[in-house]
């Protein structure tokens, strides 16, 4: 039996393959790891330190590691993805973005964006849908304008 294959599928596979990096807030600081490549740490006191350092240690782990044991993602050079839990993201952006602004945007209220950026709750499925939805939608009306 022959199996015939969708070229779309297998692109959507070929593309998809991200180094995923995920960023997480802790009391002054942030932290990231590679959720699918061993070895990938990183720290710093802002995102973009924690970006940065996560360059490095992908640097040192191709120094260091013989190339014929590179974990697949390091040795087929996938691009990264920064993945943040809603407190890291709020918290990241709290300087850039108004919790108004916020409420604006995701239609959840001030002080729930604030619990959320400080830790004190966490959101729902729902909630973490609706501020990635919004900011994604924000992004892509930035991105069709010119000036």
């Amino acid at each position: 039996m022959h199996i015939r294959r969708n070229p779309i599928i297998q692109y959507h596979v070929v593309m998809s393959k991200k180094l995923i990096i995920n960023i997480s807030a802790s009391g002054d600081s942030f932290g990231g790891f590679a959720e699918n490549c061993d070895g990938i740490y990183a720290a710093g006191e802002t995102v973009a330190e924690v970006k940065r350092d996560v360059l490095e240690a992908i640097r040192i782990y191709k120094e260091i590691t013989p190339e014929a044991e590179w974990a697949e993602p390091i040795a087929e050079g996938w691009p990264l993805e920064w993945h943040y839990d809603a407190e890291s993201l709020l918290r990241y952006y709290q300087g850039i973005f108004t919790n108004a602004a916020l409420e604006r945007l995701t239609g959840i209220n001030q002080k729930q964006l604030w619990n959320y950026a400080n830790g004190v709750s966490k959101p729902r499925k729902q909630a973490r849908e609706k501020i990635e939805n919004a900011l994604h939608s924000l992004g892509h009306e930035l991105l069709e304008f010119s000036l």
